[in-house]
């Protein structure tokens, strides 16, 4: 089989690489604004103290891990149909963690710190732990891609491709443990939010691989027909698995006494968390669900409103989960701001940093798809060993 970079020559694309290019510009500006003036012009304060930028951020990094499914499928199970995707199933998945950690380096108000974080590591910290998990991912997708578009190194394939997959599952539990060890906060403080968060990175990795297909297939040519209707069936066992998943999280908080008022803040009398709860669950869970049942018909739909879904449901995990007041004196009404639900109203500066951050992610893979011979021609039925054997990736 042989791969083509992306050679577009339709207005929609270059339409869409001036918008892409604006945002990611407008994010550049609101993270210098933020960095300049502080955060205080950002709709945080000292009980939510991570805002939009970091629903913007773990979404990403959730989906780098997802968007690694074509390439696992192919390499490392062996399915024919996503053999033409593999590269672009890892190009879109580096691409989608280092958007993702580019929002998290710009929101911390003094990037130069980074240099410390890589210097001076505090294994006791899950966030140490996270920052050699980023780093090997990339390592890994970059070494998948290299046995991908070398053919001496095409016996390496699966194997690497197994790490990868190993490796991807445990950074998303990393990311998971970041909220499940805080014992501060009764909405973080859950074993469960390990498997879920791995549940919600197929989810949201698939949808975002789905909808990368659909704009390139405009472009390009169609290159996903085959492998359609099982990308919809495995989309869907992931959105039900975060389901269900979800509703243990809050039937367990139910049960717990000391997790029981956050999960009836949640469920009941959140106000606008409680409205992005349902809605996750509803438009961006059991919505996607129907319109999958329809063999794949409606996949870019159902995965649009997936990535809803997955904004919604990180906002109340992440904001929600800070805004309810700690239980600082247990069985005790606490007076004032801190026996209160803290506000929270996210700034045009956080917004824009967030989408900033996205924006360069599809940046990045656009310009990586304009350079390396990634795509499949069009129609392609994934019949030749271009991911998975040991003579893939030898097509130029």
């Amino acid at each position: 089989m042989r791969f083509h970079p992306l050679k577009p020559a339709r207005r929609s694309y270059r339409l869409a690489l001036a918008g892409l290019a604006t945002l990611a510009a407008l994010g550049a500006v609101a993270a210098h604004r933020m960095d300049v003036a502080g955060h205080h012009i950002t709709g945080m304060n000292n009980s939510v103290v991570w805002g939009a930028p970091h629903v913007f951020a773990l979404a990403l990094i959730l989906a780098a891990s997802g968007a690694l499914n074509a390439a696992s499928m192919a390499s490392v199970f062996g399915a024919p149909a996503y053999r033409p995707l593999a590269r672009l199933s890892a190009l879109l998945a580096a691409a989608l963690l280092t958007g993702g950690l580019l929002i998290l380096l710009l929101d911390l108000g003094r990037p130069d710190r980074l240099i410390i974080a890589l210097t001076h590591y505090n294994f006791t910290s899950v966030f140490a732990w996270n920052l050699i998990l980023y780093a090997g991912f990339i390592g890994l997708a970059a070494a998948y891609l290299h046995a991908l578009f070398t053919p001496p190194a095409a016996r390496r394939l699966r194997i690497t491709a197994a790490l990868a997959l190993i490796w991807r599952i445990v950074l998303t539990t990393g990311s998971g443990a970041i909220f499940g060890v805080l014992v501060a906060r009764p909405g973080y403080h859950a074993a469960i939010l390990l498997p879920l968060f791995i549940a919600m990175a197929l989810a949201l990795g698939g949808a975002a691989f789905a909808l990368t297909a659909a704009a390139l297939s405009r472009w390009h040519g169609d290159i996903d027909a085959a492998a359609r209707a099982h990308q919809a069936r495995l989309l869907a066992w992931f959105i039900a698995a975060q389901l269900a998943l979800t509703a243990a999280l809050h039937l367990v908080n139910l049960y717990d006494p000391a997790r029981a008022d956050f999960a009836r803040f949640v469920l009941l009398s959140g106000g606008l968390y409680t409205v992005m709860f349902w809605a996750q669950a509803l438009l961006g869970g059991a919505l996607p669900l129907a319109l999958l049942a329809r063999r794949g018909r409606h996949l870019r739909a159902a995965a649009a409103l997936v990535i809803g879904g997955g904004l919604a449901h990180l906002s109340v995990i992440i904001i929600g989960g800070q805004a309810l007041p700690m239980p600082i004196f247990p069985g005790r009404r606490v007076a004032g701001a801190l026996g209160e639900v803290a506000p929270y109203t996210p700034s045009l500066p956080e917004f824009l940093l967030g989408l900033g951050g996205a924006a360069t992610a599809l940046l990045l893979l656009l310009g990586a798809l304009r350079i390396l011979p990634a795509l499949p021609p069009p129609g392609e039925d994934g019949g030749a060993g271009a991911g998975g054997g040991a003579g893939a990736g030898a097509g130029r």
